[in-house]
């Protein structure tokens, strides 16, 4: 057991959050309700802490000494947004490649947060990933003399962002009231859309259960239990579960489009599908209108801003908890990861309110 230590030379590009018990959320869930509040991290959302934990790999690497490391990233939401902020707080250059669809709201907030430039190429982001890899990457000279080198930055799929993702477990251990011989949390929910933040936890639980053996785990020592939220249109998680094997969707229908993989990373698929010793996965599906009813009511109550990426995870933590953990009780303990997301404003939950007024189901 024990915390996972970021290379220590230089500053971590993110932030221990606040673990809150609310007890409004806690009545209309049944149980004892945290929420981890990752919005507030320096790129406004979870994604600072991987992406950032790549970065700072990246610059600690003894075969990067010496040289000028350009980051690029194919992501026009939050990745990229993370990619950026904490390039720059490191003291490096980050170029950013986006779609035509990508918001012109988060093209600016790239610009406006430091990105060296903001490149629109392609109609999807496959195509955004494709020429940023053949462009920057893959040409690149790496000859031994060579003082600068193009880092990818992807946005997901990289065992050092599941790493970095997985320090909320370890922040989260010291921040719940601490239980004898177990994990001090029942479940743990969390959005699903490359599985970046799935994967982190899990690497992050592995580290603190009692025991990674189904042999040696005591028999009184419960799972804990991740549940993995995803919208209808963006529920590549579930499909692929639903085909017992790694599957893309035909297309993101989901306005949630943050959620918007086409497939979740091969590793993803394996956490949820078989995950180790003393974890259990569970996937909840949504609808768009879910999620919005958590981004209304995680501003109500809280007064923060997320996407629906995020309100998706608030809604099925307060509403759906009974049939995921038929043994609730009021001692259950259920954290909510607020991963955040930059991609809204408030004239947007101002459009989502009047929707789920006027019947949006």
């Amino acid at each position: 057991m024990g915390h996972f230590n970021p290379e220590p030379e230089l500053t971590k590009p993110w932030i221990e959050t606040p673990l809150i018990e609310s007890a409004v959320f806690s009545k209309a869930a049944g149980c004892r309700v945290f929420l981890k509040i990752e919005t507030l991290q320096p790129s406004g959302s979870f994604k600072s802490r991987g992406i950032g934990n790549l970065i700072l790999s990246s610059l600690s690497d003894p075969a990067n000494n010496g040289k000028t490391l350009h980051f690029f990233s194919s992501s026009g939401g939050n990745a990229g947004l993370a990619a950026v902020v904490a390039a720059r707080d490191l003291g490096c250059a980050c170029t950013v490649v986006v779609p035509l669809s990508a918001q012109p709201m988060m093209v600016q907030k790239l610009r406006t947060a430091g990105a060296s430039d903001v490149i629109i190429h392609g109609a999807s982001w496959f195509e955004a990933d494709r020429y940023l890899r053949e462009a920057f990457i893959e040409n690149q000279s790496n000859e031994p003399g060579s003082s600068a080198r193009n880092i990818y930055v992807p946005p997901f799929d990289d065992h050092r962002i599941w790493q970095g993702a997985g320090s909320l477990v370890d922040e989260m251990v010291n921040q719940l009231p601490p239980r004898q011989n177990s994990f001090p949390a029942d479940a743990i929910v969390c959005s699903v859309g490359g599985g970046g933040l799935l994967n982190g936890i899990v690497d992050g639980l592995e580290r603190h259960l009692p025991a990674k053996h189904p042999t040696s785990l005591p028999e009184e020592v419960k799972k804990v239990r991740i549940i993995a939220t995803e919208t209808d249109g963006a529920h590549s998680l579930a499909h692929s579960l639903r085909q017992g094997s790694l599957q893309s969707l035909p297309a993101i229908t989901s306005q949630a489009n943050t959620l918007g993989a086409l497939c979740v990373a091969p590793q993803t698929f394996k956490n949820a599908y078989s995950p180790p010793s003393g974890v259990e996965v569970t996937s909840v599906v949504g609808t768009d209108a879910d999620a919005a009813r958590g981004v209304v009511r995680l501003c109500d109550e809280l007064r923060l801003e997320v996407e629906l990426a995020c309100g998706i995870s608030v809604q099925v933590g307060l509403e759906r908890l009974k049939e995921v953990l038929p043994d609730l009780t009021p001692d259950t303990r259920v954290v909510i990861i607020v991963c955040g997301g930059s991609g809204v404003t408030p004239e947007m939950i101002a459009d989502y309110r009047q929707k789920l007024q006027n019947g949006w189901q």
